[in-house]
C-alpha cells in the first residue's frame, strides 16, 4: 500500500505527523514515535513570552548589579555565558533530534510579534531544523483593533521570516478569521509553504470559590476535527503548492481518513499520543491501510480530496446547506415532546 505524501516539500512515507507536544522534549520518546511510524516530527513550541522574560531576568541580574554594588568590579559578576537559556536548550534539542532521527524535524515558534523571531528563526535553521511551524497565538482583546490589523500582524511576521530563512514555513492558524479562505490565500501569496488547520486557543476558567481565573487544559475530541475537515475540503485544490495539514481532534484511524478524504496532505497527532503513547501512530496507520484495502484504494493519492468541495456533487453541503439540512431533519427522542 502506497501511503506516501508530500508535505512542505518533503516526501513523507505516510501522512501521520506528531504535532507540538512534550513528547518531542525527549530524544528517546521522539525515536519511539519514529519507530512506530511517524513520518515527521513537530517539536514542542518555543514561546516568545518565555524567551523575553528569561532574557530580561538575566540582564537584570548580570548587567544591573552596579545599582546595589557600585564598588564591585567586573570580576564580581558571573559571566552570562555560564547560563543556559531556554533558547539554548531548544537549539540543543534540535541538534540532538536531527542526529537521532531520519525523519524531518520541524521546529515550532509560538509568539505574537515580529521582533526576535527573525533572529530565532535563523538560529533554528542553523541548528538543523528542516522546517519551521509558526504558531501565532494571538487573541485580539482590543475592541478597537480591526480584523485587518490582526491579519496584517500574521502576514508581517511571515514576510519577515520568509525573507530571513530558507527552510519551509508552515502557518498554524486559528478558525477565528472572518474569511479563512481569503486569509490562507494571502498567506500563500506572502510565501507560506503550508497551513495547519486549526490551532486550539486554550480558554481560561473561573474558580467560583476563589473568584479568580485559573488555567484549564482539556484534551481535544474527535468532534473538533470536523471544523478542519470542512475548511480543508473547501481549500483543497484551490491554492497551488500549499500544503494542507489537519490538526486538533484526530484521535483514530477514522478521524484521519475523514481529513484525508477532505484533502489533507498530513494529519497532526497530539492528544491521542499523550493518552495512548507512541504506539497509537501504528494503530492509526494499520486502520488506514485496512480501510484502503476494503475500499480498493492502492495509494493515498487515490484517497486525498475524494470528498472535497471540488469532488462532491453539491459543494454547498460544506457550507450553510448542511446546517439547514441537519436542523430540518432533527427529531426529538420518543417521549421528550408531547
Amino acid at each position: 500500500m502506497d501511503l506516501t505524501t508530500k508535505y512542505l516539500g518533503f516526501d513523507l512515507k505516510n501522512p501521520l505527523v506528531p504535532s507540538a507536544s512534550p513528547l518531542s522534549k525527549s530524544v528517546e520518546q521522539a525515536k519511539e514515535l519514529e519507530d512506530h511510524g511517524a513520518s515527521a516530527l513537530i517539536m514542542y513550541s518555543l514561546f516568545e513570552e518565555a524567551i523575553t522574560a528569561e532574557t530580561e531576568t538575566i540582564n537584570r541580574f548580570l548587567n544591573q548589579q552596579d545599582t546595589g554594588f557600585a564598588e564591585a568590579d567586573d570580576g564580581f559578576l558571573p559571566d552570562w555565558q555560564d547560563f543556559s537559556t531556554g533558547l539554548d536548550q531548544y537549539l540543543d534539542n534540535v541538534r540532538r533530534l536531527k542526529e537521532a532521527l531520519d525523519i524531518p524535524v520541524i521546529a515550532s515558534l509560538n509568539g505574537v510579534t515580529p521582533s526576535g523571531w527573525v533572529s530565532n528563526g535563523k538560529l533554528l535553521e542553523e541548528a538543523g531544523a528542516d522546517a519551521l511551524e509558526l504558531n501565532v497565538y494571538y487573541v485580539a482583546a482590543d475592541i478597537n483593533q480591526s480584523g485587518t490589523n490582526v491579519e496584517d500582524r500574521y502576514l508581517e511576521i511571515l514576510r519577515q521570516l520568509k525573507g530571513a530563512i530558507g527552510i519551509p514555513i508552515n502557518m498554524k492558524l486559528s478558525p477565528s478569521f472572518s474569511s479563512v479562505g481569503n486569509m490562507v490565500t494571502r498567506l500563500a501569496g506572502a510565501g507560506a509553504d503550508g497551513v495547519s488547520l486549526f490551532n486550539r486557543f486554550y480558554q481560561p476558567d473561573i474558580n467560583i470559590d476563589s473568584l479568580r481565573l485559573q488555567p484549564s487544559l482539556h484534551p481535544s475530541t474527535s468532534a473538533e476535527a470536523l471544523l478542519a475537515m470542512r475548511w480543508i475540503a473547501i481549500l483543497y485544490g484551490r491554492i497551488d503548492r500549499l500544503s494542507l495539514g489537519a490538526t486538533s481532534g484526530i484521535h483514530t484511524a477514522e478521524d484521519a481518513i475523514k481529513l484525508l478524504l477532505a484533502g489533507a496532505d498530513v494529519v497532526h497527532l497530539c492528544s491521542t499520543l499523550l493518552k495512548n503513547g507512541p504506539q497509537q501512530v501504528t494503530r492509526i496507520e494499520k486502520g488506514l491501510v485496512q480501510w484502503m484495502e476494503e475500499q480498493g484504494f492502492e495509494s493515498l493519492g487515490d484517497v486525498r480530496g475524494r470528498v472535497s468541495a471540488l469532488s462532491i456533487p453539491n459543494p454547498a453541503d460544506f457550507e450553510r446547506a448542511n446546517y439547514v439540512n441537519i436542523i430540518d431533519s432533527y427529531s426529538f427522542a420518543p417521549g421528550v415532546m408531547v
